[in-house]
């Protein structure tokens, strides 16, 4: 039986974003990106290995994100390589050429498969032993979000509205759920969250919305931030990050809104604060770090919304989300460095250039090593000593 019901949404993230800048581009009002200061007691950052993945992102804003299974590192490029890796070691397990203009992807399922989506309103499925071709099938639009899946469904978002359940057995279509688009969208879809036999996503209308995977039934949609302004660019609002589930609690962040931890049993709102993100957030057992829109990272408390701490030194810096490692919390920017923030006070103690494009996907984290993409295709892998 289907729990959540998420019946106090409403109260969640509040009022609309009147701007464009920063991170999404030029602006009048965008701040200068800082400059990178000297570091008092670095920590030792060690590069275990690094190789490229075809031609990576290109020049385009999309947001290709490695992912983690089974000590696999998976990997897509944009020009239709996608590559399994021994995380440890960075040996190139297998290699398929799709041929596709991959714009969304990596993901993986639980039941072997690495899928990836399309310019052309593609989705394909590999097989994650050997790179075979499971199947592909043929959705609405262009996929910009990774795919998910879980209990033989992977679902995908496409830039039309709507979310997709495949079979993942066979790439049959078991469902579609059509969501209205405003006017006026950012470039770029989050991935949902898929857990618990539910879908949960943030929209590009300001709204919250939860599905049952299994059929696609909406159980809510939410208005969460409403717009404000008289024309289409000051009325913009998007919620463009991912949401986290730790336990029982969901958290999620909208542009020009607040930070929000749900019970996800009851549906009640336990706190919220008045922080703005479009990179998105990162949760561990005791912290939620937000990268927000001033590039500044925060550290709140997981239970109660509390500031344990602010980092402003990375400011204007267009920071990706960050993740969080078991000691560290890494964050990239758009000049291809990564910073390590110690989680107990938020000092910068480490920094790498990893690659000469801009990181824009949160690096993907495992135990003390970190993995990153570039956006020129370099995939690397880093570890902070002492």
């Amino acid at each position: 039986m289907i729990r959540l019901v998420f019946p106090l949404l409403i109260l969640i993230l509040s009022t609309g974003c009147s701007t464009v800048g920063g991170w999404f581009g030029d602006s009048d009002n965008a701040i200068p990106p800082a400059e990178l200061q000297p570091i008092s007691q670095a920590s030792n950052i060690q590069q275990i290995w690094t190789t490229r993945i075809g031609s990576g992102a290109e020049e385009q804003f999309i947001h290709l994100t490695p992912a983690l299974a089974d000590g696999r590192l998976y990997a897509a490029s944009h020009d239709g390589k996608v590559v399994a890796l021994d995380a440890l070691s960075g040996q190139r397990l297998w290699e398929t050429a799709t041929d596709l203009s991959i714009s969304g992807g990596v993901g993986v399922s639980d039941d072997g498969l690495v899928l990836a989506g399309t310019q052309q309103g593609e989705v394909i499925a590999l097989r994650q032993d050997n790179g075979q071709e499971a199947w592909r099938a043929r959705v609405s639009s262009e996929v910009l979000a990774s795919p998910r899946a879980a209990s033989g469904i992977a679902v995908v978002r496409t830039i039309d509205g709507k979310f997709t359940g495949l079979d993942t057995r066979t790439g049959e279509q078991r469902w579609v759920f059509t969501h209205t688009l405003p006017a006026l969208t950012l470039r770029g879809n989050a991935s949902p969250l898929v857990t618990r036999d539910l879908v949960i996503a943030g929209l590009d209308n300001g709204k919250l919305l939860v599905l049952a995977l299994a059929k696609g039934l909406p159980l809510t949609e939410k208005t969460i931030a409403v717009p404000r302004g008289r024309t289409d660019i000051e009325r913009l609002i998007d919620i463009d990050s991912e949401p986290k589930a730790f336990g029982d609690t969901l958290y999620m962040v909208a542009y020009r809104g607040n930070v929000a931890a749900i019970d996800m049993q009851s549906g009640n709102l336990i706190w919220n604060r008045e922080v703005s993100s479009y990179a998105g957030l990162d949760v561990d057992a005791r912290q939620v770090y937000v990268s927000d829109e001033a590039d500044s990272v925060l550290a709140l408390d997981r239970v109660t919304g509390g500031t344990f701490w602010k980092q402003t030194e990375l400011t204007g810096r267009r920071l990706s989300a960050p993740s969080a490692t078991a000691d560290y919390v890494v964050v990239g920017d758009f000049e291809g460095y990564l910073h390590w923030l110690r989680k107990e006070d938020g000092r910068i103690t480490g920094r790498i250039h990893a690659t000469n494009k801009a990181i824009i996907t949160p690096p993907a984290a495992v135990g003390d090593m970190v993995f990153v993409q570039g956006q020129g295709g370099t995939l690397s892998a880093f570890r902070a000593g002492g």
